[in-house]
């Protein structure tokens, strides 16, 4: 069936209520919309389902989510796990309780216990809701950083982390086979709750979950003493992080602990910022504004669902507020982390730093000066908690730190997802810690950056929207895999790996290995002087991502090398 006939059917079929008819007439002279509506379904990708809110087979709406849903719940009563339940939570995204309360009942109508979060609660509390509560799965409505029109649906399997593959094929192919949404099974909340099928999760999690940050803690008493003087700006960006965020900062002894007033309450429509990502400079406009009225040492921001932190901290020598990338606020956690247990010498042995293909080589430098193995992954966090359930089922390593370059980071075993919630704690740890020594936060990434070397990274994207863009993403991605490329911005390739065909080339000695990684649409250049970069068309967005790295003696040479390279990598690809 093409877009066309699919658009017809949902106009006319009895299977769709007249609100999505009429929000589907309006456009009809409208080629482009009702292309890019029903061009394709919506599929799972790194983050799970993500799309646009409306009517559609490629737009987020009660027939998508109900049919994601059924091919869920199919799969699960396939697997025979339906007396374990599964866990729901929401963000503040517009549709997001509605969406959770419909995954619950529908999940109930085929036999399957529900556990639904009273209100909204952030991911990394799913994922250890998952695990604590012995789930066989978990949802959770959410479409992380993106813009407000989008909302999204993530599931995680009964580890806490988001579905791998095989697993995630399995269910998409599930979900494929619900051809008819008259096929999706219905329930009421009072029939699902006096059959007992649907418990409401209330603030009990909250505080299991905040113990287990807490006693994560490796320097509480410092953090007390030095929590009196410190003061932090926070702000949750209109999403989940204020639920628990503030409280915990307050429990572990910080008094200074501003929240940005204007975006302190959940709000779908983010009516303060364009993009509700700290990633985007932008976002910080209100929280800096904030830090420079009560003169702030840090400012932290978690985007709607809390997974992802970004920062900015006080060089006392300027007096201005200086912005982290992803790799260096996670990196500086990593190195205060890792060099606080070497010297309380409860390091493991045999632990394991797991990062990305295409996140800071800084990773490795810190692994390799304690002693840790370094473990790179394919993009997103699941393939993170992938190692983590191997190394827990062989019980031959154990994990001590993993993040990913898209601003998001793990500082214990007790979930399977990024943990903005306890990367905002870590940080706060860390800068107590370095405040007591009369440094900051800026003074501390500065000397991590003199013992190991000048990294710097950038990540530039393509955007490509609509129909026609997909398949400008797909010649791109064509091109370069069958162009060869012996030099980028001056720097020699040393080896290509095209991680779809799973081989890696020395272009030296032409000699061809495997990769060692699950198939995935990646191209990777190892450059000279421990440089690198790497494409991938995004599996949430209409872009192709660009990704690399440097290395410098200097911060000035570090940025000179990159810009250099990046101009390189942009022409080459478009």
């Amino acid at each position: 069936m093409n877009y066309l006939e699919e658009y017809k059917k949902w106009c006319e079929s009895p299977e769709f209520d007249e609100q999505t008819k009429e929000e589907l007439l309006a456009i009809k002279e409208d080629k482009e919309e009702v292309e890019d509506r029903f061009y394709k379904e919506l599929e799972f990708g790194t983050a799970g389902l993500r799309g646009i809110i409306g009517a559609g087979t490629n737009r987020m709406n009660q027939y998508t989510v109900g049919k994601a849903t059924q091919g869920l719940a199919n799969y699960i009563l396939e697997q025979g796990t339906k007396q374990k339940g599964v866990v729901i939570s929401y963000d503040s995204r517009k549709m997001s309780k509605e969406f959770s309360m419909q995954t619950a009942l529908i999940l109930c109508a085929n036999g399957i216990k529900a556990y639904l979060f009273e209100n909204l609660r952030p991911v990394p509390e799913l994922s250890f809701a998952v695990r604590d509560l012995g789930c066989t799965a978990g949802v959770m409505i959410t479409a992380s950083h993106n813009p407000p029109k989008y909302n999204g649906y993530k599931v995680y399997w009964d580890d806490g982390a988001q579905i791998v593959s095989p697993r995630d094929k399995d269910i998409i192919e599930k979900v494929r086979a619900v051809e008819s949404f008259s096929q999706i099974k219905q329930m009421t909340k009072k029939e699902a709750i006096e059959k007992g099928l649907l418990t409401i999760i209330g603030s009990q999690m909250d505080d299991k979950y905040l113990n287990v940050l807490k006693a994560s803690i490796l320097n509480p008493e410092m953090m007390k003493e030095q929590g009196k003087k410190l003061k932090v700006v926070y702000t949750p960006l209109h999403g989940t992080g204020n639920t628990i965020t503030q409280r915990l900062l307050n429990e572990l002894g910080l008094e200074n602990v501003y929240v940005v007033p204007e975006q302190s309450e959940p709000d779908g429509n983010f009516p303060t910022v364009d993009y509700p990502n700290p990633e985007d400079p932008k976002a910080f406009k209100l929280a800096l504004e904030l830090a420079k009225k009560v003169d702030a040492d840090v400012v932290l921001a978690t985007d709607p669902d809390a997974d992802r932190l970004g920062i900015f901290a006080k060089d006392t020598k300027t007096g201005e507020y200086m912005s982290y990338t992803g790799n260096m606020s996670a990196l500086l956690i990593a190195e205060y982390r890792i060099s606080q247990m070497e010297e309380k010498k409860i390091l493991p042995s045999d632990g394991m730093l797991i990062t990305t293909i295409v996140s800071s080589n800084l990773a490795k430098a810190i692994a390799k000066n304690y002693h840790l193995e370094c473990i790179e992954v394919l993009t997103g966090f699941k393939n993170i908690g992938k190692v983590m359930k191997k190394a827990e089922e062989n019980k031959d390593k154990t994990y001590v730190f993993g993040y990913e370059e898209s601003y998001g980071c793990l500082i214990g075993d007790y979930a399977r997802d990024k943990d903005g919630i306890a990367a905002v704690m870590a940080l706060c740890e860390a800068a107590c810690y370095y405040q007591s020594q009369n440094k900051t936060l800026w003074d501390a990434m500065n000397d991590i950056y003199e013992k190991y070397g000048y990294y710097k990274e950038a990540q530039p994207s393509i955007i490509r929207e609509g129909a026609q863009g997909a398949q400008e993403i797909k010649d791109m991605m064509t091109k370069m895999r069958n162009t060869p490329i012996e030099e980028v911005g001056g720097y020699r390739v040393l080896t290509f790996k095209d991680i779809q065909k799973d081989f890696v080339k020395n272009m030296q000695t032409g000699e061809i290995t495997k990769t060692g990684l699950p198939q995935s649409n990646v191209l990777y250049y190892e450059l000279e002087e421990d440089s690198w970069c790497c494409i991938r068309p995004s599996g949430t967005e209409p872009k192709i991502k660009l990704y690399m790295g440097v290395k410098g003696n200097t911060q000035k040479e570090a940025n000179e090398k990159l810009e250099i390279l990046k101009e390189a990598m942009l022409k080459i690809v478009e």
